[in-house]
This record gives structure tokens, C-alpha cells and sequence, in this order.
């Protein structure tokens, strides 16, 4: 049951428990591992002390308390034990981005890059039985009867996974299991509600990814100017990244719209974000910050920059518009390099006042050409 190409050391069956759903912030508390290979089959398993406590509703669902790892080693006392198990193996889990992107975390902290090849069996599942509306650990136990004795627990999870696997080599055979295999392992991996076919189809070109949740729930809008890889850059990032990894679990549908470039990609997010109040926009939300300089006409016959929104116009058919901004903190950091580079007066273009006085402080620094002709450079010149 174990196909000539997938490794010559064979498989491991992994399941982890933890103190939380972030790589980045909680802690692995259990390891259970299978090893099947020519020699046979091994199992091993270790609770882990955490770095952080195990709250109470983990415990109440995986009977492993804080009492019962306080002896617990550490992982970097099992590193060595988990690696010679892990290393040149397949890792298999059930939605194993969070299994694997645990493990590896934690060989990270170590300086140890830790990179098999991973198979997720919530998509070994999707694949086989396309007409199956769920494909969780339970639900695979009850589909196929399979036996546990400790549900949630890392060596009895791994347990079921390896039962799995031969029960889905008995009933498809060898050759289309391998079909699949190869399919599934040759991919870029997705979060496991999400068709892997879905990478095909999106383009790599300019435009705006939306993702949705249960019940076509708006939950992001983004912009890229690489659609495909963007998309993947969300994924490759999830066990990293409390946020990426709540879209991962979240996320049950993605739509894209191309643009013509860059700038067609920002506007049209900013204009989906406003429309569609996406859960995890809330920064772009709360704010009115797309904007642009414009020029605007003085009643002294002078031209004076201003910011303004984008919100407020019809970008494209107006004029004297300079620059698209994400944030006015860019466009005035823009702005004052300008100045700074051709020696333009920072009162005449609103970036400071004068003094008491009326003076440029920016002039008497002779780092301001002032404003010509010589009749209008009042705000430079007077006194100084």
C-alpha cells in the first residue's frame, strides 16, 4: 500500500494537538506519529509541555490538561525522536497545513528547516468520494467504520488516518489511488474547503480576489497585480499568521475580477470593500484614504496641490489629479520629497505654516527657492 513513487522511506500518519490554532502564538501538547514502510508498522507518541497554557475549552475536547504535561519534555528535547520519524517521509494528517505548519514552526525555533512532502487526507477524501458533503475526521470514522480508542488524541487520530488510507487502497485499488496520489501531491496546496482545480483557473494577471465564507459571507477583498500568486501567498503564510489562518479555515469560495493594471486593481478594491463590508477589510474599511493630489486654482492666480478622496471623484475623468495614494501619510511623504528635491516652499503647498512672522523657515535655510514671479514669493521672502 505504499506506491514505488511516493518516497522510498515510506509514510508517516501525524496528528498534533495544541494549545490554540496559531503556529506562531500557541504549542504543540501531544505528537502522534505512524511510520509504515517496508519493515513494517511503528507507532510512537509523546505529550509536549507547552510555552503557554492549555485553556480550558482544549481541554474539555482533548482530555489533556495542564497537569498532565507539566513533566511533559519540551519539543526540543523530542526534536531529534520526531525528525528521525518525520525526515524523508510523506507527511500525512487530516487538514495537515495546520499539523505541518505546527511541526515545522517549531523546528524553526530550533534553526532546523524542516520540508516534506505533505498529502492532506481532507482532500485525499474530497477526491475519492466527490459526493460526499463532509469530509472531517468524524466524519471519515463514521463512513468508513473505523475503529479509535481515543478521539482527539495524536496517537489515536494518526491511527484512524493509516485505517484510512488501507480502506480506500481496498475499495479503489493501487492504480487509482496512485492516480489521485500524484494529482494531489504535485500541486499547490489549498485550504481544504477549496477545489485545487481552482488554481488553474485563476489568471496571473492584474486585478481583485474575493473571498467568501458559509453562506457567501464577504470575508476579504485584495488586490494584486499577480492574481494566482497572491492567492497562494495567503495560504503559503496561514500557519505563520493568525489572520491568514483564520481566512484559511473560514474561506469556502474565491472569485476574481481582472483589471486593466495595477491602478485599476487598487480602485476596484477600495470600491468592493465600501459595497461589500468584508469581515476582514476592517482597516481599508474604516477608512476614506484612497486619494490623490490635485492641483486647484488660487484667487491669486497661483496653483496650490490639495488632497482629496477617492471617494469624492470620478477618477480618470478629471483633471489635474497626481498620483494614486493608499494613505495620506503616503501621499504627504510623497509630496515633501518633491518639495525636498526641486527646493519648493512648504507653506505655498500646505505641507507647513510659516512662522509668527510669516516667514519660511524652509527658505531661511536657503533649501527654498521661494515662489516666483518676485511680487508673489511673500510667503518666503517677508522679513527674511
Amino acid at each position: 500500500m505504499i506506491p514505488a513513487f511516493l518516497h522510498p522511506r515510506g509514510l508517516a500518519f501525524v496528528d498534533i494537538e495544541t494549545t490554540g490554532a496559531t503556529s506562531s502564538r500557541d504549542s504543540i501538547t501531544e505528537i502522534g506519529i505512524v511510520e509504515v514502510d517496508e519493515d513494517g508498522v511503528r507507532e510512537w507518541s509523546s505529550l509536549v509541555r507547552p510555552d503557554n497554557p492549555i485553556p480550558d475549552y482544549i481541554e474539555r475536547l482533548t482530555g489533556i490538561s495542564n497537569e498532565m504535561v507539566a513533566d511533559a519534555p519540551r519539543f526540543a528535547e523530542l526534536a531529534d525522536a520526531v525528525f528521525d520519524r518525520l525526515h524523508d517521509r510523506i507527511f500525512i494528517a487530516h487538514n495537515a497545513r495546520f499539523d505541518h505548519g505546527f511541526i515545522r514552526a517549531a523546528f524553526r525555533r530550533l534553526g532546523v528547516d524542516f520540508r516534506p512532502k505533505v498529502l492532506c487526507t481532507v482532500r485525499l477524501s474530497r477526491r475519492l468520494y466527490p459526493d460526499e458533503r463532509r469530509h472531517n475526521l468524524d466524519a471519515l470514522i463514521a463512513r468508513h467504520g473505523l475503529e479509535i480508542d481515543a478521539r482527539h488524541r495524536g496517537l489515536g487520530d494518526a491511527q484512524a488516518l493509516w485505517q484510512f488510507w488501507q480502506r480506500v487502497h481496498r475499495q479503489f485499488g493501487a492504480a487509482r489511488v496512485e492516480t489521485v496520489l500524484r494529482d494531489l501531491l504535485g500541486r499547490p496546496t489549498l485550504p481544504p474547503h477549496l477545489d485545487a482545480d481552482l488554481i488553474d483557473a485563476i489568471p496571473d494577471s492584474p486585478g481583485v480576489c474575493l473571498f467568501y465564507g458559509d453562506n457567501d459571507l464577504p470575508l476579504y477583498v485584495g488586490k494584486s497585480k499577480t492574481l494566482r500568486t497572491r492567492v497562494l501567498s495567503h495560504f503559503g503564510a496561514d500557519h505563520r499568521d493568525s489572520r491568514e489562518m483564520t481566512l484559511s479555515q473560514q474561506v469556502r469560495r474565491i472569485d476574481w475580477i481582472v483589471t486593466a493594471g495595477e491602478i485599476g486593481a487598487l480602485l476596484k478594491e477600495a470600491e468592493l470593500v465600501k459595497t461589500l463590508l468584508p469581515t476582514m477589510n476592517r482597516k481599508l474599511r474604516r477608512s476614506r484614504e484612497l486619494c490623490s493630489w490635485q492641483l486647484q486654482l488660487q484667487a491669486d492666480g497661483g496653483w496650490r496641490p490639495e488632497l482629496v478622496y477617492a471617494d469624492d471623484l470620478d477618477v480618470g475623468r478629471q483633471e489635474h489629479l497626481y498620483g494614486l495614494f493608499r494613505t495620506r501619510r503616503a501621499a504627504v511623504a510623497k509630496l515633501r520629497a518633491i518639495a525636498a528635491e526641486q527646493q519648493l516652499c512648504p507653506p505655498l503647498l500646505g505641507l507647513e505654516k510659516p512662522d509668527p512672522a510669516g516667514r519660511c523657515f524652509t527658505h531661511q535655510l536657503r533649501r527654498c527657492k521661494g515662489r516666483a514671479p518676485a511680487a508673489s514669493r511673500a510667503a518666503c521672502t517677508a522679513r527674511g
